[in-house]
């Protein structure tokens, strides 16, 4: 289905496309940001645990990715009556399959600059993403749900600092490290020390600023909604009583028609007992 994301690559499926073409990104729209979260734990097992069995499962993780999404958009474009169009409009989910591909066969930690800065682009990418597809979410009567996605990545990200940053002793002080990051409070009692802890805060504030920014739009378009439907009852209270005030004036308007038909139709009459009397 065609939507507002089409300026950043994920447009979908426009609506006048074939139906079945339309009916599988319905399917696929929400597979596809689960299927791109993998590629965070490919990223930090490749990056944090050492050994050929920590490479291996990463880069299964990111074929995984990279499959995922090339088969996905390739049968999105066999079901499309317009291929090429729909391929242009989603080139960021090609740009997530070619990077997974590439993260899987090249590079071993420790990276060059040059491939970190590929890696980290990639995830950037990647967490673009996910932020974006939780737009939808984007609703007054869907507020609990972002709260609770918000609640799950504070949860993820308190996990993700336990496990990468040497200085969190507890899952309580990664949750306090992942909420002093998200929210951009930086207090100083704790900060990530180690390059994998802070790519991840970097990512952190990224989806944290994402989250945030959704919670704070939607609880406004909570209260605009209530204005917007206090004030479209005050709009049909004003349209109905100027329709009845219409209506009154139509009555009136007509009687006072019958009454200047009555006196004339008398003028008539009298005009012509005069003329017959004469």
């Amino acid at each position: 289905m065609q939507n507002d994301l089409g300026g950043y690559g994920m447009a979908g499926v426009r609506p006048h496309d074939s139906p079945r073409a339309v009916r599988a990104w319905h399917r696929l729209r929400w597979i596809l940001p689960a299927l791109s979260l993998c590629a965070i734990p490919a990223f930090y097992v490749e990056l944090t645990v050492p050994g050929q069995l920590a490479v291996a499962i990463s880069r299964t993780l990111y074929l995984c990715v990279s499959a995922g999404f090339a088969s996905s958009l390739a049968w999105l474009a066999h079901l499309s009556r317009h291929p090429r169009t729909l391929l242009a409009d989603n080139w960021l989910d090609i740009a997530i399959a070619a990077g997974a591909a590439l993260s899987s066969g090249f590079g071993t930690p420790p990276w060059q600059p040059v491939e970190w800065l590929l890696r980290l682009s990639f995830m950037a990418i990647v967490a673009l993403r996910i932020v974006l597809s939780l737009r939808s979410f984007f609703a007054p009567n869907r507020l609990m749900w972002l709260l609770l996605a918000g609640a799950c990545v504070l949860a993820m990200a308190g996990a993700g600092f336990y496990w990468l940053e040497p200085r969190v002793h507890s899952y309580a002080e990664g949750l306090w490290l992942a909420f002093e990051s998200s929210a951009t409070v930086g207090y100083g009692d704790i900060a990530p020390t180690t390059p994998a802890s802070r790519v991840f805060a970097a990512f952190v504030v990224l989806l944290g600023y994402g989250m945030l920014s959704l919670v704070f739009a939607s609880i406004a378009a909570a209260f605009i909604g209530k204005d917007e439907r206090a004030l479209r009852r005050e709009m049909h209270r004003d349209i109905k009583h100027l329709n009845d005030r219409i209506i009154r004036m139509h009555a009136e308007l007509e009687a006072l028609r019958e009454t200047i038909g009555g006196h004339a139709r008398q003028d008539d009459a009298d005009a012509g007992t005069r003329a017959n009397r004469q």
